[in-house]
């Protein structure tokens, strides 16, 4: 595997059983993501890209097939691991921002270096401060969640994702509760990071205004990666 590339999914399959129906979520999908790269996600629903999220976060595993991050088979490893993998190295943005309403922005960010022994107080603080000022929120960091606007929740909750120094970030429809202003705003953030500081971002997204802006589009269907 290239040092480059930071992901690769090889024919993986997963299925989900809804009662007596079977559901084929990912059929003998192949995927390659390389360091650096912005993509987006793109497929109507139904058509795998949850799953797909799932599977490259540890949140699931395939039924067949082999994930590789950055070289290495994470495909069965274990629950520690897995958990492990997600706080350390993917950071995750979600739709509905799932900021924790009894604490503040500051505390909010904080959350995932907490569960994260080696990393001291003041390095906490330090990292929290940092990811702040990269989504300019320093001056609210004492506020709750249900005082900011729409944007600056999804701002709290990027900070949140970047504050572990993530390799990869996932981000599911990252600017769909978000007005059009507010979008072009979160996206040129998004840019930004991944310019300055070489994240690589893969978002799963309706968003018109996201998707033509984004380096590379890969577009998903019936479980399988359209060429």
């Amino acid at each position: 595997m290239q040092t480059n590339e930071i992901l690769a999914l090889k024919n993986v399959v997963k299925t989900y059983h809804l009662g007596e129906t079977k559901v084929e979520a990912l059929r003998g999908l192949d995927l390659v993501l390389k360091k650096g790269e912005f993509t987006a996600l793109i497929g109507k629903s139904g058509s795998g890209k949850s799953t797909l999220l799932n599977l490259v976060g540890c949140i699931d595993s395939p039924d067949s097939g082999q994930i590789l991050f950055e070289g290495k088979d994470i495909t069965h490893i274990d629950e520690i691991s897995k958990s492990s993998l997600r706080n350390h190295k993917i950071g995750f943005i979600f739709q509905s921002f799932n900021l924790i309403p009894v604490l503040n922005v500051f505390e909010n960010v904080e959350l995932p270096l907490v569960i994260q022994p080696e990393v001291s107080a003041e390095e906490r603080k330090a990292r929290v401060m940092a990811a702040l000022k990269d989504v300019e929120l320093e001056e609210f960091l004492h506020y709750p969640p249900d005082k900011l606007s729409g944007g600056q929740r999804q701002r709290v909750a990027i900070a949140r994702a970047l504050v572990t120094h993530p390799t990869l970030v996932l981000a599911d429809e990252p600017t769909a509760n978000l007005d059009s202003k507010t979008s072009h705003k979160i996206i040129d953030l998004l840019l930004d990071l991944n310019q300055k500081k070489q994240i690589t971002f893969l978002f799963c997204s309706h968003d018109e205004k996201l998707i033509d802006r984004v380096g590379r589009i890969i577009r998903i269907q019936d479980g399988v990666i359209l060429e």
